[in-house]
């Protein structure tokens, strides 16, 4: 075993250098860092959960598969353990480093946590609200729901965000990796809805 104190500052600053080294496309770096906390004992279930935090903080939407790479090293550290999880933790840690990165998905949740702590929760349109109990047609809710498998393309025109928030967007898929077709899919869904940015 190494020097290597799991409960103080080596716990941190190696984690912390393997998130930065990860994030920043260094599969070298990911794989020193990672066999050092190894090495030194460290809790694996600890760093298979910073990989799936990882595959959704900073991978995200440029490449989905991410997330499902560092789900599967996760329950590997379950299911296999240690010391052979060890080569479950090394792929998904080289995966997660070449991967196209974007925080798109990270801002997004963001943004739209801060808008409800800001301005509170608005109520949803009446379409699209719950119309199963009792008296909830007579108050309208659900009326004029457009289903969006019955129209051509699969999207219906109607506004989906609570009156006032009509025009606001939370999310802003990046230009990468797989990103760039969600960005090419969102724009043509605000399209029909009338909802397309000023050259879109």
């Amino acid at each position: 075993a190494i020097a290597y104190d799991k409960g103080g500052d080596h716990h941190y600053d190696f984690i912390s250098a393997w998130i930065k080294a990860t994030r920043g496309s260094d599969p070298d770096a990911s794989l020193y860092y990672l066999a050092v906390m190894i090495e030194g004992g460290e809790d694996p279930r600890f760093i298979a959960r910073r990989m799936v935090i990882l595959a959704s903080e900073d991978i995200g939407n440029a490449d989905p598969q991410a997330l499902v790479v560092a789900t599967a090293a996760a329950a590997a550290v379950e299911r296999v353990g240690m010391p052979e999880a060890a080569l479950n933790l090394a792929q998904a840690a080289t995966y997660l480093a070449l991967a196209p990165k974007s925080n798109a998905s990270y801002t997004a949740i963001n943004a739209a946590r801060d808008e409800v702590r800001r301005n509170g929760p608005k109520l949803p349109p009446a379409h699209l609200r719950d119309s199963h109990y009792a008296g909830a047609k007579e108050l309208g809710r659900g009326e004029g729901y457009i289903y969006p498998h019955d129209v051509d393309g699969g999207v219906s025109g109607q506004s989906m965000m609570p009156e006032g928030l009509e025009e606001r967007r939370f999310y802003e898929p990046s230009r990468y990796g797989f990103e760039s077709e969600l960005a090419r899919r969102r724009e043509a869904a605000a399209r029909i809805r009338g909802q397309a940015k000023p050259g879109d």
